[in-house]
């Protein structure tokens, strides 16, 4: 019988139209995000191809599970950047700490986790870059955090929707945020 929130996640069986995470102890079940959240993730993949193209890195919008270096919490970010030699936990989850970026789309449902509980999360497994597309923000509003010291991200830069964001080293990219316009 499962006992911590880590066991559960990984007796459950496949939960077509949900997806499972574990944040700070507790296990979190949460639909599957609307055509509209999916296609910001796509578009945020689409925008940094000729980075992937160019380092050689792989790019996931969804469906791959991460596992947080520390706590060993399991997260499915919206979108993953990661080296094709990412080192893995287990068969099925990145590890964190050898990830480039996590990006995360706001929904009405995943306001408090994205924008509060998952920036500390992500800073804490090692994760140099999270990217926070809020386009349920009022203003609709893009947030990169970054350099990581103790534990926490120590900078933030946050543009509204449609002003170009820097993305910092190691992808050094300027996007285009006006891609994520309603």
């Amino acid at each position: 019988m499962p006992v911590t929130a880590r066991e559960m996640f990984d007796a459950l069986p496949p939960l077509f139209g949900f997806r499972a995470e574990v944040i700070e102890g507790n296990l979190i079940l949460a639909p599957v995000g609307t055509p509209e959240h999916a296609g910001c993730a796509m578009k945020l993949f689409r925008a940094l191809i000729p980075v992937l193209d160019e380092h050689r890195w792989e790019g996931w919008s969804g469906n791959v599970d991460v596992c947080i270096e520390g706590s060993r919490d399991p997260v499915e970010p919206d979108f993953v950047l990661a080296p094709a030699d990412c080192p893995r936990w287990g068969n099925r989850e990145l590890l964190s700490s050898g990830l480039i970026m996590v990006a995360e789309v706001v929904s009405t449902s995943s306001v408090r986790r994205d924008r509060e509980d998952k920036p500390p999360l992500y800073a804490a497994g090692g994760v140099p870059i999270y990217l926070l597309i809020d386009t349920v923000a009022e203003p609709p509003s893009i947030t990169v955090y970054s350099d990581i010291r103790d534990g926490a991200y120590r900078t933030t830069a946050t543009v509204e929707v449609g002003t170009p964001l820097r993305l910092p080293a190691p992808i050094d990219f300027e996007l285009d945020t006006s891609i994520f316009k309603a």
